[in-house]
């Protein structure tokens, strides 16, 4: 079992920055690969950004404004946020799927955004 706390929401004015963290519990940290997804109000949870060992991957929506990142050491992945849009206001969740195990996936509780003047 891996558990997964957001952290770093907030409300921030259009066209700021908030970078969001995720800690995982546990030692297989190495093994997940980690994703950002968000869910806006009415709205399905869409995926943002994904980081493995080596590579990255964003969604059209956030290319070039988002930045993912992850420390192995410190169990941990980001989410630099810049530019944002009122229409990045979501809850913000945190997943982690193992790498040679794909059915072993895990979500966060989620953290709030407001983009908003």
């Amino acid at each position: 079992q891996v558990q997964l706390v957001e952290s770093g929401g907030g409300l921030v004015r259009p066209g700021g920055s908030l970078r969001l963290s995720c800690a995982a519990s546990g030692s297989i940290f190495k093994m997940l690969d980690m994703g950002w997804y968000r869910q806006a109000p009415g709205k399905q949870r869409e995926f943002l950004a994904v980081i493995t060992s080596g590579t990255t991957n964003y969604a059209d929506s956030v290319k070039g404004r988002f930045t993912i990142s992850r420390d192995d050491g410190k169990n941990t992945v980001y989410l630099q946020m810049d530019s944002l849009k009122p229409e990045d206001t979501a809850v913000y969740y945190c997943n982690a799927q193992h790498r040679m195990v794909r059915s072993w996936a895990f979500w966060g509780q989620g953290t709030q955004v407001t983009v908003s003047s």
